[in-house]
């Protein structure tokens, strides 16, 4: 499918539904960027407790909050993982695929409310491992950045993927506060935290994190020959030993267990996404999460 097409594919299927459930109110899936102070007033019982100045409130002995306006630019930049394990899907979808279609849609939204997109594509096949695409705006610049994340080939030698140099080099790249979406499986190695926790200290970051039902729950189908698409590693498994797959079972979930901590320490809200889920479901469900945790604060 043309970038041309999946991106009418998604206004038709996608955007459409957002909009109407939405209502119009993108703020929960970009609060705290492109703000600027207005003002300052007495503090009302709807307020967001974290907007108190707390200065004010010592001097004045009664709670002051600092009113905001929205800047009406925001920039919004997509970190994208292009390495081996992106092209993976136990089905017709892959999560190079679930990746293509978050970042259409969500680039989308932003662009219709007058703000720029960029992005800085990880990519082990590129002479210094990066392509970094400007943020500007327009349809056209979208259905650039769309062909190519499509057609970027994966290379086919051994490759760790380094997500810490990565983020290293987003921190040291984006000056301006924007809206950042790392959007990554996050395999290998936790190292990675402290960057993530360094950008989101500095922009308003989300962790989309990609995923496959195959990756998550082992499915019962005898002996595999499986590949590392980073390593080329090779292991012939047996799926159907019960010791095995209890074995593979608590591997994961150590690993979703340190998933969840390594973005608590950063400090990062994480969006899930599965190749097997519905996209508009998820962002809905992530815009009330944040909504939540808005009015909990």
């Amino acid at each position: 499918m043309s970038a041309e097409a999946l991106l009418q594919h998604l206004e038709w299927t996608v955007i459409r539904r957002l909009d109407g459930l939405l209502q119009g109110d993108h703020r929960t899936l970009f609060r705290g960027s492109g703000l600027e102070l207005a003002d300052l007033r007495e503090y009302q019982a709807q307020d967001d407790v974290r907007h108190i100045d707390w200065n004010v409130t010592a001097r004045m002995q009664t709670p002051f909050v600092r009113e905001h306006q929205e800047d009406r630019e925001i920039h919004a930049w997509f970190l994208l993982d292009l390495s081996g394990s992106m092209d993976f899907g136990s089905t017709d979808v892959s999560k190079r695929d679930v990746m293509l279609r978050f970042v259409g849609v969500m680039a989308k939204l932003l662009m219709k409310r007058g703000n720029r997109i960029g992005a800085l594509v990880l990519n082990p096949a590129e002479p210094e491992g990066y392509k970094y695409i400007p943020a500007r705006m327009h349809r056209r610049h979208l259905l650039h950045l769309l062909h190519v994340l499509e057609t970027s080939p994966v290379t086919q030698q051994s490759h760790q993927t380094r997500l810490t140099d990565w983020l290293r080099k987003a921190n040291g790249l984006l000056k301006r506060r924007s809206s950042v979406f790392v959007v990554s499986d996050f395999m290998g190695a936790f190292d990675w935290a402290t960057e993530l926790s360094a950008l989101s200290q500095r922009h308003d970051t989300v962790a989309v994190r990609l995923a496959d039902p195959a990756e998550i729950s082992l499915p019962n189908a005898g002996l595999v020959l499986l590949q590392d698409s980073e390593t080329s590693e090779q292991l012939l498994l047996d799926t159907a030993n019960p010791k095995f797959r209890a074995r593979y079972a608590q591997t994961v979930e150590k690993r979703e267990q340190q998933l969840a901590d390594a973005f608590a320490h950063a400090g990062v809200d994480a969006l899930e996404l599965s190749t097997d889920e519905d996209l508009a479901s998820a962002l809905i469900r992530f815009s009330e999460l944040r909504k939540r945790r808005v009015w909990r604060a």
